[in-house]
């Protein structure tokens, strides 16, 4: 756990949290229900008995969530100690059916929402059709919709507002229902510390709506519908963890320095320090994480992110979590487009807009700004081209590949207007996804805000409700990177929680409410960020040596610690009027009136100690400076005269050089003490001590013209040295500007080097650009050919995993567009084929194609023909099928092969000899009388030439010649051909023979029936 200075931040969660969310009064009626012990703990923990905070559990489903709204409360206590609000997709004709229906699986009372209803334990309310219900202050109240009936979100619109009221007591719960309602509410729950729950899509009976609630990964419980009450009764018998009073100490399951462990894992995991996020912000993360595995020791917790990796993934998420939607507070983005308008009409044609929006999350915002601005450019003056740049940046990987993707659920018609969807987005199955064009002018990155570059020359830099979740040292040293980052009159757009206090000096407001302000020129932002990339260690900074001590700076003289330090000194050995200097004169504290001592000198002010210094005093100080700051000894001069505005006054001198503490180290104390002087030196008539007679003044005046030539000699024995020295720096200052010349050129040869690699880079780029262009066309010119053929084809990779697929396979195999990347072995087909799988891996080994034709469950017909997957330079990537609908085929079979079945019956039992010839002139059918009459086996006789059976007796020159003019058409009969026929082992008879060319439907076949009418 952490040390106890680092829960000073977290024992101040809630004055914390006021900055971020709205602060609600709960005044809220108690339930008729009697208090169970868990509210009459939560009755005690907040501090005031006549309020109630209980949990208010937010029920929300569509389709389907009827029986699972029967299991919830059919398996729900009596005594809970909480409120339930239940929200549905209901059509007006459905009023008051809901609460009736609810009524009879729980003995709670049930009954419809009113405007203005306050909300009790123990009790549950529907909310009415046709109306949005929301939660203000424990009060549920009605609204009227303004949007279509098929745009509206009653679940968000529910949830958000239970996020902002309830804050860590709102449960989120969202049951069976098709579409993506209550995904943006559940994230506010979860960003409000609160809890979510979704029905396993198992068992639900649509499960659209579950399955996207657990897409967004931010879901405490999957459970079925008759399992939550239980895991609801569990979670709020654990009591709260408490807040510790200031100061108070750790428990033994609180080690020091858990907190800094879970950083490191995470750092460790993912690259990232979350050390200088806000403390209140991380404990609520990591309880939530705990209470959601049922771990109540942070030691504990710490074990388990170490052996689960993937708790490390999820606690990283939850870090990040963001609840970000298309044009966040309207109004805000109404006033921007105001602002910036003025800022357009004033940038040259053709330049570039520049606009940086860090913590972009999942892109809702940065595409918010490219809308705006692409509206903003049809605003101003036609025929005035200006190019958007947007980098949009944040350090989830996640996050980032959805945001490039731009596809995002329906949900969001509650946030963008009609004309908005119409012009800037697509709409793709069911879901929207941005435009192409608005695409392109958004750059998504990877950044980390406080060690990565920033980027520079912005004309309008957004970062709303990122700062708020950073430490307040990380928010200082960020407002100068963003100054710097602005071009000239650049525009800052912050958050409503976020404020540029101590920075009036580099920003300029131009609406305090959204917290818009333009850059300010004057006070160079370059000074605040010596730091960059900032450092969030908290080291103690090491001491200064005795040399840099000499010289600090006016900021040093400003600093707490300097201050406290000088005046413990002073009053340690000094009560008199002091200034501390350094070996310059330059004064760095001043103590008491030095007034009488000390006098502003003429010209520009500098604060110098023997330039301030009285006339009488300028020898004696600057003797015993020197003396002390050579010996390193204190200096004492009694009864140095000064003249004051009184007269004269005797004191004593005195100039210390201080060696400790180390932050003082190096510096002078000069004290001023007044001594007894007498009437005659108050007027000037006589000096201290003696008389004013010849030898004494000239005694005194050889003492200060010896002590004038020592402190010549010496003066002249240091200019010698300096001059020495600044000869050796000259010298080395030649030589570094030979090496910083030589630098310079190399440089110039590299900045060549790089343009020219530039100029490769954009012809690079613009056949990188050429190429895209032409694999979208190809991509198009694909997906249509795809469209126009109506075949069913699926693609797929040598693991038998989905790549894409054509719209017509739905009639096959139950896919949708999001199984891409699924094997194919996971759906189930309505094909009456068992071995699909297996015909698949034998094309995948074999490289042989397999054909078949294959009847669906429904009765229609497909002939499936299995190839593999040849890439240009001939690799086997996977597998193509394809399903041809061959149902009107295999019909029309069936009707032919009944036909030929009736004919054949008739021919074979008619009364009559009948032949009937296929276009090979082989028998297709015989009737029985002929066999009879002729003495052949009707059975041997089918598919054998006429020519052969017999022994040759049909096999006639007349014959076979009417017989092929029938065939080809010359002719449609021949009527009474006179044949004679001589049977094996029998007499010749005499034969009449008629043929006909056969019909079927009004065309000719290839088929002729040879009858004979008369045998003799």
């Amino acid at each position: 756990m952490p040390n106890p200075a680092e829960f000073d931040d977290y024992q101040d969660a809630d004055d914390e949290q006021q900055v971020v969310e709205i602060i609600n009064p709960e005044n809220v009626p108690s339930s008729d229900l009697p208090l169970s012990d868990t509210q009459l703990d939560l009755v005690r923990q907040s501090g005031n008995p006549g309020q109630v905070k209980f949990p208010i559990v937010g029920i929300g489903g569509s389709a389907g969530s009827l029986e699972a709204l029967e299991h919830f409360f059919h398996h729900l206590p009596l005594d809970t100690g909480m409120a339930f609000v239940v929200v549905t997709h209901q059509a007006a004709s459905q009023a008051g059916q809901l609460t009736q229906l609810l009524q009879q699986f729980t003995r709670l009372p049930v009954q419809t929402a009113q405007d203005g209803m306050p909300v009790r334990p123990n009790h549950v309310y529907v909310n009415p059709p046709d109306q949005e219900i929301s939660i203000l202050h424990g009060t549920l109240l009605l609204f009227e919709p303004t949007q279509a009936r098929s745009k509206r979100m009653p679940l968000d619109y529910f949830f958000q507002s239970l996020a902002k009221d309830a804050r860590d007591r709102a449960i989120c719960i969202i049951l069976s229902g098709m579409g993506s309602d209550g995904v943006i509410g559940l994230k506010m729950v979860m960003e409000n510390f609160g809890l979510v729950m979704v029905q396993s899509p198992d068992t639900a009976e649509c499960s659209a709506m579950p399955r996207a609630a657990i897409a967004t990964e931010f879901v405490d419980y999957v459970l079925p519908a008759d399992q939550m009450p239980g895991r609801l009764l569990e979670i709020m018998a654990r009591p709260p963890q408490s807040r510790r009073p200031r100061g108070g100490a750790l428990s033994a399951s609180e080690p020091a320095h858990a907190l800094q462990k879970i950083f490191i894992l995470i750092r460790e995991r993912t690259g990232h320090d979350f050390s200088f996020y806000k403390r209140n912000t991380v404990f609520r993360r990591i309880e939530r994480r705990m209470g959601s595995h049922q771990i109540k020791e942070f030691p504990l917790y710490v074990r388990y992110l170490q052996e689960n990796p993937d708790e490390v993934d999820q606690l990283f998420r939850e870090l990040l979590i963001g609840v970000t939607k298309f044009f966040r507070d309207q109004e805000a983005f109404e006033l921007l487009k105001r602002c910036l308008l003025p800022l357009l009409r004033q940038k040259p044609v053709d330049s570039t807009i520049r606009v940086w929006a860090p913590g972009c999350s999942t892109g809702e915002e940065a595409y918010s700004l490219a809308i705006l601005l692409l509206e903003c450019l049809d605003a101003v003056e036609p025929g005035r081209y200006l190019k958007v740049q947007i980098f949009a940046t944040d350090i989830n990987p996640e996050g980032i590949e959805f945001a490039r993707a731009g596809i995002y659920p329906e949900n969001i018609v509650g946030d963008v207007s009609p004309e908005r969807l119409k012009r800037f987005f697509t709409k793709v199955d069911s879901s929207y996804q941005i435009r192409k064009e608005v695409r392109d002018v958004v750059v998504f990155a990877l950044h980390n805000l406080n060690k990565d570059a920033p980027f520079t020359k912005l004309d309008l830099l957004v970062c709303r409700n990122l700062l708020i979740y950073l430490s307040a040292e990380l928010q200082k040293n960020l407002i100068p990177v963003f100054h710097y980052a602005l071009n000239p009159s650049g525009i800052l757009f912050l958050g409503p929680s976020e404020n540029l206090t101590g920075f009036q000096d580099l920003f300029s407001p131009l609406d305090l409410k959204w917290k818009i302000s333009r850059r300010l020129e004057g006070t160079s932002s370059l000074t605040r960020l010596a730091n960059f990339p900032f450092s969030m260690s908290r080291h103690p900074a090491a001491p200064a040596p005795a040399s840099s001590a000499t010289i600090l700076t006016p900021a040093a003289r400003k600093d707490g610690p300097f201050a406290s330090l000088v005046q413990r000194l002073l009053l340690r050995h000094f009560t008199p009027p002091a200034v501390v200097v350094n070996i310059r004169g330059e004064i760095l504290f001043v103590n008491g009136r030095t007034g009488k001592y000390l006098e502003p000198a003429p010209g520009l002010g500098a604060m110098n100690l023997f330039e301030m210094a009285r006339e009488e005093l300028s020898y004696e100080l600057s003797g015993a400076v020197h003396q002390a700051s050579t010996t390193r000894q204190e200096v004492v001069a009694d009864n140095v005269r000064v003249r004051t505005e009184s007269g004269y006054q005797l004191l004593r001198l005195t100039v210390r050089y201080l060696q400790e503490p180390e932050l003082l180290a190096g510096l002078l104390l000069v004290a001023f003490e007044d001594m007894p002087t007498s009437r005659k030196v108050r007027a000037g008539k006589a000096i201290a001590g003696s008389d004013l007679t010849r030898d004494a003044v000239v005694a005194a005046l050889e003492k200060e013209l010896q002590y004038t030539k020592h402190r010549l000699q010496t003066t002249i024995e240091e200019m010698e040295s300096s001059l020495e020295e600044l000869k050796s720096t000259n010298e080395e200052l030649q030589s570094a500007n030979e090496e910083l010349q030589s630098t310079n050129e190399e440089a110039m040869t590299n900045k060549e080097e790089m343009q020219s690699l530039n100029e490769e880079l954009m012809t690079l780029n613009m056949q990188y650009l050429s190429k895209t262009e032409e694999l979208s066309q190809a991509a198009n010119d694909m997906k249509n050919l795809l469209d126009a053929t109506d075949i069913a084809t699926i693609f797929l990779d040598n693991d038998m995993v989905i790549k894409r697929f054509t719209a017509r396979v739905g009639r096959i195999l139950p896919l949708l567009p999001s199984d891409v990347g699924r094997p194919i072995s996971h759906f189930t087909s309505k094909l009456r084929h068992d071995t699909l799988v297996e015909d698949i891996q034998q094309v995948l080994d074999r490289l042989v194609a397999v054909d078949a034709n294959i009847q669906t469950t429904s009765g229609e017909w497909y002939a499936m023909r299995i190839l593999p997957y040849r890439t240009l330079d001939n690799y086997i990537g996977g597998a193509v099928i394809t399903f041809t609908e061959i149902t009107g085929l295999k019909q029309l079979e069936e009707r032919l092969r009944a036909s030929r079945s009736f004919a054949e019956s008739i021919v074979e039992t008619v009364q009559e000899s009948l032949l009937i010839l296929d276009h090979n002139l082989c028998v297709l059918a015989v009737s029985r009388h002929f066999g009879a009459a002729f003495h052949t086996n009707p059975d041997e006789v089918k598919g054998r030439p006429l020519a052969e059976f017999a022994g040759g007796a049909w096999d006639q020159p007349a014959l076979r010649r009417e017989l092929q003019r029938l065939l080809q058409g010359a002719e449609l009969e021949f009527e009474d051909l006179a044949l004679t026929v001589t049977l094996p082992d029998r007499a010749p008879q005499a034969v009449r023979i008629y043929g006909r060319h056969l019909r079927s439907d009004g065309q000719h076949t290839e088929c002729v029936l040879l009858g004979i009418k008369e045998i003799s």
